[in-house]
């Protein structure tokens, strides 16, 4: 592999003109893909397998257009203390807001009189109006939102409070200042790493037009493949801090090579034959982390992780091809001016003084025990509130309490109990007898504060049962009631609605996270048993990432659940864990742990296969990887930092998820727990059965075909310092 990308990197060195105009002719029509594409919508949401989608499913053939997908809204009025929303002057203003809604917007299918629906409290405190729209939130035209909130605040003022809820106020994902800043931080850390402008701006470059490519693509094609609003965000995420990374790894070791004294274009063949090869399992880790999210069998979560795949793929074939281009324009100005003197005089830059990396290593080197019991229990002790995971979709009520939205939520709730806002959806499958005698059966239970008489369909042969919880959504009394209700009828009658949906999915996730840990650890430990020619060193790289991951849960539990330290991350309001977040969350950090494990370690293996000693070895990539390692995690760091200042809940949780687990794998894990547990390990570390040796194919990510051309005289160097 070295071999073959050596040639790749000096052909796009040589044909650098050719390669930058292709990229840029691929983001030209990216672009006008992505401007002339529909607006992405927010995505269908299904759950294969699951009751709550059988009945979903059931319902849609049963009750065309009940189980419709168009955008909600419910405007909430509630009266002054000791006055109901049925006095004469009150209602006048609800009837008023009703002829409003009606003439609002042309996207309106219906809006329901409260009087005339019974959607007033008991008390008379309370009403809303549910509008129904023709089109998704997504899709809903500003006009028509304008409409929506224009009628509440008109009525705001006549004596009642108005509150507006549903998806209908839905919009795209804010994008904040803080993804602007992760991206600003990492310049600067670029900056301090190469003591180059050229050489900073090099990787933020070729990762904004990766980035570019994809997300384009992405919005581009999000109609036709029904990709969710907040696909692009992620791959946005993933793709901006890996296309950094891989190409920081790659201008990192043409500027060494250079240093060692070669010509321009072979240096910049032997960083794509070396690091490139490193870059490429790297993003084969990332990729298999990713697309292995479809043994989920969540359409919504697989389309997210293929399209976070292609982003990672392209950001991996710009580092190989668009770096060695944009070299061959720089020229000697990747390097600092020093650095420039000396290759003038064609001196290698050589040093015997010990960098920061050579001095950690020998340090736990020295003392390999205590740095792993700090290492482990520090990382355990972060992980004890994972113990305390509940985990949910997220609905308004976990929205903060200056939304119209969480108002609306907490409103309906104090007007018509806690478990109004998470109604169940009964569907019957047979006739009105069948019917009659599950809402009996229902009736018999407890846990419920409503049970409406069935309503059959036009052909007699199913019924809708709508069930209200005395407790909230999220409570553990209401995913009784659920299961308490499945377990009393038989088959032919099946519970939806989102409460149900939102306790199958997180079962979903459950059920789901052992074979998909199984599957992508697996595949990932094939991979990096190839790499390293090991069988140690790839089981601590998967035993480290699994502690830095539940760390990372345990994290985001104490911040996101418990609120610690909420109000420094902008969490206003606490609530449960959403469901998808730590299978995510452990896909996409598996891949990139093993971005610092393979850059690390391989410098590692490298020496010790040249003959030096175990620990020998250890110090010796330390002084090579070490600072474009930490580099690199900070840049990552300050990337997904970024996406913590967004408004949509999801993004926040993941953007710090993430944050976090990086930073606890590449300082804690891959920079001391790592080299602690080689030192120990000693020469066992290496140790591979030579009957799996014979059989492993041999992709020669170090190079080796390289330094044969060095030994017959074809190279300009002949000691060549592998990735």
């Amino acid at each position: 592999m070295a071999t073959f990308l050596y040639k790749l990197g000096r052909s796009a060195f040589r044909r650098r003109r050719l390669v930058a105009l292709l990229w840029v002719a691929l983001l030209a029509i990216a672009g006008i893909g992505a401007a002339t594409a529909p607006a992405p919508t927010s995505g269908s949401f299904s759950i294969p397998g699951t009751e709550a989608q059988r009945a979903f499913d059931l319902l849609e053939e049963r009750f065309p257009g009940a189980g419709a997908d168009g955008a909600t809204a419910r405007v909430v009025f509630k009266a002054p203390e000791g006055q109901k929303v049925t006095d004469p002057a009150h209602k006048a203003v609800v009837e008023e807001t009703v002829a409003a809604l009606k003439s609002g917007s042309d996207q309106i299918v219906s809006v329901a009189d409260p009087y005339a629906t019974q959607a007033v409290s008991q008390n008379g405190s309370t009403a809303y109006v549910s509008v129904a729209y023709k089109v998704n939130a997504m899709e809903l035209t500003d006009e028509t939102r304008e409409a929506l909130t224009q009628a509440g605040q008109n009525a705001q003022g006549k004596g009642l409070t108005v509150e507006v809820g549903g998806d209908a106020l839905q919009t795209m994902p804010a994008t904040g200042a803080g993804e602007i800043v992760g991206v600003i931080i990492a310049g600067i850390v670029l900056v301090m790493t190469f003591g180059s402008l050229v050489a900073a701006g090099l990787p933020l470059l070729t990762a904004i037009i990766g980035v570019g490519i994809g997300v384009s693509s992405i919005a581009a094609l999000a109609n036709v493949l029904d990709l969710g609003s907040t696909t692009s965000t992620l791959a946005m995420m993933i793709g901006l801090a890996v296309g950094i990374d891989y190409a920081l790894f790659i201008v990192s070791r043409y500027r060494a090579e250079l240093a060692e004294g070669r010509e321009k274009e072979d240096a910049a063949g032997r960083a794509v034959g070396t690091a490139g090869s490193a870059v490429v399992f790297a993003g084969l880790t990332v990729v298999i982390a990713l697309v292995g999210l479809a043994v989920v069998n969540i359409p919504m979560l697989t389309k997210m992780g293929f399209a976070a795949a292609a982003t990672v793929v392209i950001a991996v074939l710009i580092a190989l091809t668009l770096i060695p281009a944009l070299l061959g324009f720089a020229g000697d100005k990747v390097i600092g001016r020093k650095q420039r003197k000396g290759l003038k005089k064609d001196a290698p830059s050589r040093t015997d003084k010990p960098n920061g990396g050579t001095r950690w290593a020998r340090l736990v080197i020295r003392r390999p025990v205590t740095v792993l019991l700090v290492g482990v229990l520090g990382l355990g002790a972060i992980a004890l509130p994972a113990a305390s995971l509940e985990m949910g979709l997220p609905d308004d009520g976990v929205k903060p309490t200056s939304t119209t939205e969480r108002r609306a939520y907490d409103a309906l709730s104090d007007g018509f109990g806690p478990g109004f806002n998470g109604p169940l959806l009964v569907v019957v499958d047979g006739d009105k007898a069948a019917a009659d005698k599950t809402v009996s059966s229902i009736k018999g239970l407890e846990g419920w504060a409503a049970v409406t008489p069935a309503t059959p369909n036009k052909a007699g042969d199913a019924a809708m049962i709508t069930v209200v919880p005395k407790d909230r959504p999220s409570s553990v009394a209401t995913e009784t009631l659920v299961h308490d209700i499945r377990d009393a009828t038989g088959d032919d009658v099946l519970v939806t609605g989102a409460t149900a949906m939102n306790i199958d999915f997180s079962q979903k996730m459950n059920d789901a996270l052992v074979p998909y840990l199984a599957l992508v650890v697996g595949l990932a430990f094939l991979l990096l048993t190839v790499v390293f020619r090991s069988i140690l060193v790839p089981l601590k790289a998967a035993l480290g990432f699994l502690l830095s991951v539940v760390a990372a849960l345990g994290a985001v539990v104490a911040v996101f659940q418990w609120g610690w330290l909420g109000s420094l991350f902008g969490v206003e309001q606490t609530g449960p864990i959403m469901s998808m977040m730590p299978i995510f969350m452990v896909g996409v950090v598996f891949g990139l742990a093993m971005d610092y494990e393979v850059f690390l370690v391989t410098r590692m293996r490298e020496a010790y296969v040249h003959g030096e000693r175990p620990g020998e070895a250890i110090v010796t990539g330390f002084r090579h990887s070490a600072r474009v390692v930490t580099a690199a995690a900070v840049i990552m760091i300050a990337v997904f930092s970024g996406f913590i200042g967004m408004t949509d809940q999801m993004i926040k949780m993941i953007g710090f998820g993430l944050a976090v687990a990086v930073l606890f794998d590449a300082f804690v894990v891959r920079m001391a727990i790592v080299p602690a547990v080689l030192a120990l390990l000693g020469h066992k570390a290496w140790w591979l059965p030579k009957w799996l040796d014979r059989i492993l194919p041999n992709v020669d990510v170090e190079g080796e075909g390289l330094a044969k051309r060095d030994e017959e005289g074809a190279g300009s160097k002949p000691d060549l310092v592998k990735a």
